[in-house]
C-alpha cells in the first residue's frame, strides 16, 4: 500500500467538560503530559495542528475557537477546517490520552480514495471523534448542514469503518473516574480488556 497523502489535524478541545465537572479538560495531564498534548503527538507528521479551544503554550498550534464557544462539535468542526489547508485531515477529540500515531496511521491508510475512515472501538461504537477524512467531502456536507450531531454530518460520508487495533486508542476522559483510571494505568491497557 502506498503511502497516505500529507494530512492536516483537527483536535476538537474547547467543549464545557460536564461530566468532568467543567473546567479545562484537555489540559488536564495523564503522566505529566496534558490530554490534548498527547493527542497532538499522536497526529505527529501534520503539515499543520489546529486545536479548536482555548489557547495554551503546548502544543504548538493553531488556536482557534467556534462561535460561540462551547457551541458544540459541529461548529467547532466548521471553525477547525476553515484553517486546513490540505486534501485530507485527521478529526480527534482532544481527550485521548493513548491515542497513537499508528493508529493515525491506519485511519490515514484506510482512508486513502474514499471519504474517510473511522475508528471503531472494541463494543463496536463509531468514534466520530476519531477519524481521518477527505476535506472537500466534509466541507460539502457541511455546506447545507443544520444539525448538531457529528454522525449525522459524517455518516452519509459512508467511511470506511476500521475496528481499533487496541482498546486503548478510543478510550477518552469523559469523568473523574476515566480521568483516574487513566492516571493509574502507567502506559495503558494491556491485552484485551485489563487495566496495567
Amino acid at each position: 500500500m502506498s503511502e497516505p497523502a500529507p494530512f492536516d489535524a483537527v483536535i476538537l478541545a474547547g467543549g464545557a467538560a460536564r461530566r468532568m465537572g467543567g473546567g479545562d479538560k484537555p489540559g488536564l495531564d495523564v503522566g505529566g503530559v496534558s490530554l490534548v498534548e498527547r493527542v497532538a503527538a499522536a497526529a505527529v507528521g501534520a503539515e499543520r495542528v489546529v486545536v479548536v479551544g482555548p489557547p495554551r503554550e503546548r502544543p504548538a498550534a493553531r488556536y482557534v475557537r467556534e462561535d460561540p464557544p462551547g457551541a458544540g462539535p459541529v461548529p467547532a468542526l466548521r471553525a477547525g477546517l476553515h484553517e486546513v489547508a490540505l486534501p485530507s485531515f485527521a478529526l480527534l477529540a482532544g481527550d485521548l490520552p493513548f491515542l497513537t500515531a499508528d493508529d493515525v496511521g491506519a485511519l490515514r491508510r484506510e482512508a486513502s480514495g474514499r471519504s474517510g475512515a473511522v475508528l471503531v472501538d472494541a463494543q463496536g461504537r463509531v468514534q466520530w471523534l476519531l477519524g481521518v477524512w477527505r476535506t472537500d467531502a466534509v466541507r460539502g456536507a457541511l455546506a447545507d448542514y443544520t444539525g448538531r450531531s457529528l454522525r449525522g454530518l459524517l455518516g452519509p460520508l459512508e467511511p470506511r469503518r476500521v475496528a481499533a487495533a487496541a482498546a486503548r486508542a478510543a478510550f477518552d476522559c469523559d469523568t473523574p473516574e476515566e480521568l483516574a483510571r487513566a492516571r493509574a494505568s502507567g502506559r495503558g491497557l494491556v491485552d484485551g480488556d485489563g487495566w496495567r
